[in-house]
């Protein structure tokens, strides 16, 4: 385009010049001529030796892409509408080549997930082709199909998987209990027999172990050794306890682990928030944990141990009463729905609160409560002082500050405190429970007490009484109220009770606790009685020693009754466990679980959403009976053919 333009620029010129002097313009036009002919001349040239370039790149590129086409590491494959092969490219041919003659095939002759990806609009998925894996990219307009070889990707992924590091914390759950009375000779035959057994069940798996005191071991294998003793299901649990059945107690230990964090701090974060989370549900079990906050748990086939010692208790009233003291004010509060544990270990800690100097305030549920609670609160109305002490939840959350130090009893799940606006508005909280730590736990507690071999609260909280200073006066109905938690959770000391719960009841009794008051809150209503039958005449044998017990869809009941069904199946000859399944008042269905000790049914009810104990465990569900008939014969199951639910 510039030639042309100097061109005519050139010829304007000449003009202009031959109109002045026309021997110059002839002059100017001969060599204008000349000039253009030359520069005509080699525009052709150069225009004929670009085409003759562009002719051979094409050329090139296009040899280079059938190259590339036809060798490249990528098989390309063609079919027609009826999903058959028309043709493939040199390099699927040689993956291929034990199967020749695949043009006009099906393409399920390569892989019978191919045509269902293409009819789903999959736009990409993974495939096995003679022992190797491919990434496949479907082009469904063109009909075309590539395959990439990630067989070695995969197989990195998984070497990495597989080697990434586990940390874990082996503890010996009641080592010192059991050592307590040993002489020396007895506790070093007994250390090296453990020790021992720990060395060959580490050995076989490649699992590096160390101890670093008279009861805890460090531990640490990749996630692939993880992985076999999850399939074994943490056997060594079983072993220690049979190798040491013969002892006054058996022996069980406890096995935190932390894995998937990105570095070794949090590992090692995770594997004691492991640990105290299987310690704290009674030990004889491993906690597996994850940055993610999920946890898996295995073992936990034996009831907790209790423990001889009282030191733990008197440090906890100690620690206790500093708290009150040190608080603006104190506020104690149960579960929703509270039973009777939960209302009298509240009374219990109110009573310390005073002892200490401090006014509590028991935080009550307005709602609807069972009939034993209900007579309970009608005795409590007629003392003022008494009855003065409980606020409701939306005064208590007007009065709380970050000062007030929330005592929660009976329970250590956020989710089913009686109002959970105290937890997020105070920086001081206390949980006292004798359950099973769960999943959910209250967040950053200043002070936590939970021992799962208590037959109740109110236990551990008549022990924290005792081991007051200046121990408070009980009247009768206190202590008449906190000695029916025990009775209740206990089924009149039939369940669960050690030599600390008769303690507890003696102090109690001492203290003024009458048993025909007890007798008169724990007394049957007729109209329950009769629901309490009708529940148990729907009773079916289920796995030849499970009694399951399914109320109507219209059938109402609360948690007593249901709970009550539940012990009462459990009393029947040849049932070693029972669930009762009804609808409750809130709308929600509830189960009731309770078993012998052979099958753990808070396992099964942690399966579920709920929890409780070995031989006493719950749940509630937001669906329908049948619905949670279906779930829980599914986890009973799983129990029974895996030994453990995860």
């Amino acid at each position: 385009m510039t030639v042309y333009i100097a061109a005519f620029l050139m010829l304007i010129f000449v003009g202009l010049t031959a109109v002045i002097n026309p021997y110059l313009g002839l002059f100017g036009g001969i060599v204008f001529l000349i000039a253009a002919v030359a520069l005509r001349t080699v525009y052709l040239k150069q225009a004929a030796q670009a085409e003759t370039y562009i002719e051979a790149l094409t050329c090139r590129i296009k040899k280079a892409g059938e190259e590339a086409f036809q060798e490249m590491p990528v098989g390309v494959v063609l079919y027609d509408e009826a999903y058959q092969i028309e043709w493939f490219n040199r390099f699927m041919a040689e993956l291929t080549a034990e199967r020749p003659n695949l043009i006009s095939k099906p393409l399920s002759e390569l892989s019978d997930q191919l045509i269902p990806m293409i009819k789903e609009e999959s736009d990409r998925d993974i495939v096995e082709i003679d022992g190797h894996l491919y990434r496949v990219m479907i082009k469904p307009d063109e009909r075309l199909l590539y395959f990439f070889d990630i067989t070695e990707i995969i197989e990195t992924k998984a070497k990495y998987e597989n080697e990434k590091t586990v940390f874990g914390i082996l503890c010996l759950d009641n080592y010192d209990e059991i050592t307590q009375g040993m002489d020396d000779q007895e506790r070093s035959r007994l250390n090296n027999e453990i020790t021992n057994l720990l060395k060959d069940w580490a050995t076989e798996h490649g699992i590096y172990f160390k101890r670093f005191s008279s009861e805890k071991f460090i531990v640490v294998m990749n996630r692939k050794i993880l992985r076999d003793l999850e399939k074994n299901r943490f056997d060594i649990l079983d072993k220690i306890r049979e190798e040491t059945s013969e002892e006054p107690v058996p022996l069980t230990i406890s096995i935190g682990i932390g894995a998937e964090a990105a570095d070794f701090i949090e590992l090692g974060q995770l594997a004691q928030s492991a640990l105290d989370l299987a310690l704290g549900r009674g030990g004889d079990q491993v906690a597996i944990k994850h940055p993610s906050g999920k946890v898996r748990f295995f073992g936990g086939k034996t009831n907790p141990i209790e423990k001889r010692t009282r030191v733990r208790a008197r440090v906890i009233s100690h620690a206790l009463s500093e708290l009150i003291r040190e608080s603006s004010q104190v506020f104690v509060m149960g579960h929703k729905q509270p039973d009777m544990d939960a209302i009298g270990s509240a009374i219990g800690i109110m009573k310390i609160a005073e002892a200490c100097g401090k006014t509590a305030s028991i935080v009550l549920e307005a709602e609807q409560h069972t009939t034993g609670i209900t007579r309970l609160l009608e005795l409590i109305k007629q003392k003022e002082t008494l009855w003065s002490k409980f606020i409701a939840s939306d005064q208590a959350y007007e009065w709380v500050t970050s000062e007030t130090l929330v005592v929660v009893v009976d329970t250590h799940r956020p989710d089913m405190v009686a109002e959970p606006r105290l937890l997020e508005a105070s920086d001081r909280i206390v949980v006292i429970d004798h359950h099973r730590r769960g999943e959910e736990f209250i967040e950053d507690p200043v002070l936590v007490y939970m021992e799962p071999y208590a037959s109740s609260t109110a236990e551990l909280v008549t022990e924290l009484l005792e081991y007051q200073t200046k121990p408070p006066k009980l009247d009768v109905l206190e202590a008449t109220a906190i000695l029916s938690g025990i009775a209740v959770d206990t089924k009149n000391f039939t369940m669960r009770t050690g030599a600390r719960t008769f303690d507890a009841a003696s102090f109690l009794r001492g203290n003024g606790a009458d048993t025909v008051i007890l007798q008169k809150l724990l007394k049957d209503d007729l109209q329950q009685y009769k629901k309490r039958a009708l529940l148990i005449q729907k009773a079916k044998i289920y796995r030849d020693h499970i009694a399951i017990a399914v109320g109507g869809e219209k059938d109402i009941d609360d948690q007593v009754i249901i709970a009550q069904a539940a012990d009462t199946l459990l009393s029947m000859n040849g049932i070693k466990a029972s669930f009762v399944i009804c609808k409750r008042p809130d709308g929600q269905v509830g189960i009731s679980a309770r078993s012998l000790g052979d099958i753990n049914v808070q396992v099964i009810m942690e399966n579920l959403g709920g929890g409780g104990h070995l031989t006493n465990a719950a749940t509630q569900m937001d669906t329908t009976i049948e619905e949670a008939e279906d779930r829980l014969k599914k986890a009973i199951d799983t129990f029974l053919e895996g030994g453990d639910t995860e």
